[in-house]
């Protein structure tokens, strides 16, 4: 009896895994990409306008909104290494993730209780990111453990792809309501702390507590598996050659990537178009990025990942380039808008698809949150750069810098990068 089950578990898993090589994508990351679309419509009903509020409304200065900007983004990300860490520990990917997604979607409540105070609000912003910062490791540890490596660009692909449909569906819900409920921005918070609550029940509901890539462990003479090597600490993956290579590429490239909020201002600038329509430059790019996600991972597959994420900074240095040039109207709006989806389109999972063969299971998510960390902070120090820079010396000298300084960055990411990037073998 035990025989008979242990075959018929060993054979479902086989044909789990000759689907997913087939086209299949394993059902936990549909399943964990259900749950990023309902949270993405949740957090992008509330962060629609945010640029535009603090500039605008607020009136702070480029090099204020830099630093605000970068430390919103980038010193939260530091709960990402305690997100992974306890992730790892008895492999509590779903528990973790879990309980950032509950973090962000009562968030929803923080703003909806603070009424107009300042502080208020920016504590519920505050637990929203950190909430982000620790759900995300753990989430893509999952996807990663959800099928065979050669198959990661299309997963990520696929989850990323559901998850830019709730970015572009959630600005949408917000205008709506709002148009509705004559500016009831009340509204805006319940309906999005609903969509929030969702995603953390479909969570429970229908993604795996524990995943693992079938690869077996060494078998000493007798024929007996031999113990689990001890844990390693989280930095000390940095000793591991390859994945220093990797973190290192990402944390140069994103130290010169100045951050889309500065690149819809910067539109909004040259283009001098009504400010109502400024939540809806993001829609743009979230929709170029939904139609090549799954395309760019596929590719990413076949070819190696190391091309795509390097030809998707190109893609963002185009943009940069588009905006220093003597283009106006329509040409520059749609051409930085489409390569601003390519960028993200052919790096975002592509990085994490990039990294996850070079790190142990048993310490994935805390891998990947060193990774995602070194970004943040990285783009922390790109967005106040770049702020101080718009600041002192004008819009044109500090994009003039920002060429420069990703046209660098991309030629060191080329050389970091190993050329043996393969789909199934990982980095050497």
């Amino acid at each position: 009896m035990y025989l008979a089950t242990t075959d018929a578990v060993a054979k479902a898993s086989d044909q789990e895994r000759s689907g997913a090589r087939r086209g299949r994508v394993a059902g936990p990351v549909l399943a964990l990409g259900a749950v990023s679309l309902v949270t993405d419509i949740s957090s992008e009903m509330v962060t629609a306008v945010l640029p535009l509020y603090f500039v605008l409304q607020l009136g702070l200065s480029p090099l204020q909104f830099g630093f605000l900007d970068g430390l919103y983004n980038g010193v939260t990300a530091l709960v990402r290494l305690a997100g992974g860490y306890a992730a790892d520990r008895g492999g509590r990917h779903k528990l973790v993730a879990g309980g950032g997604y509950a973090l962000s979607a009562l968030s929803r409540l923080g703003l909806l209780l603070a009424g107009g105070a300042t502080a208020g609000i920016g504590a519920a912003l505050a637990a929203d990111r950190i909430g982000k910062g620790v759900r995300t490791a753990p989430r893509d540890a999952l996807i990663s453990l959800s099928g065979p490596p050669d198959t990661l660009g299309r997963a990520f692909g696929v989850h990323r792809a559901m998850d830019t449909t709730g970015a572009l569906l959630g600005p949408l819900a917000a205008f709506a309501l709002l148009w509705a409920t004559a500016d009831a921005y009340d509204a805006v918070f319940v309906v999005s702390f609903c969509f929030g609550l969702l995603g953390v029940l479909m969570l429970v509901a229908f993604v795996p507590g524990h995943l693992s890539q079938t690869t077996p462990r060494p078998r000493s003479a007798t024929g007996q598996n031999h113990p689990a090597a001890p844990r390693p600490r989280a930095l000390s993956l940095l000793r591991v050659p390859a994945f220093r290579r990797v973190l290192g590429a990402a944390a140069l490239l994103g130290a010169a990537t100045i951050g889309d909020a500065f690149l819809y201002l910067l539109l909004q600038r040259r283009l001098d178009f009504a400010i109502s329509w400024f939540p809806l430059l993001p829609l743009g790019a979230a929709a170029v990025y939904l139609l090549l996600a799954v395309p760019t991972g596929r590719l990413a597959d076949r070819v190696g990942r190391r091309v795509p994420f390097l030809a998707g900074h190109v893609a963002l240095l185009g943009g940069y380039v588009l905006l220093l040039a003597p283009t106006d109207g329509w040409p520059l709006l749609i051409g930085v808008l489409l390569l601003l989806g390519v960028f993200y389109a052919a790096t975002d999972g592509v990085l994490m698809a990039l990294v996850a063969p070079v790190v142990a299971q048993e310490r994935r998510a805390s891998g990947m949150a060193v990774l995602q960390t070194g970004q943040a902070l990285a783009r922390l120090v790109a967005a106040a750069g770049f702020g101080a820079a718009w600041t002192l010396w004008g819009v044109e000298t500090a994009l003039t810098c920002a060429v420069l300084a990703l046209t660098a960055a991309v030629a060191g990411a080329a050389a970091l990068l190993p050329r043996s990037d393969t789909s199934s073998g990982g980095l050497t």
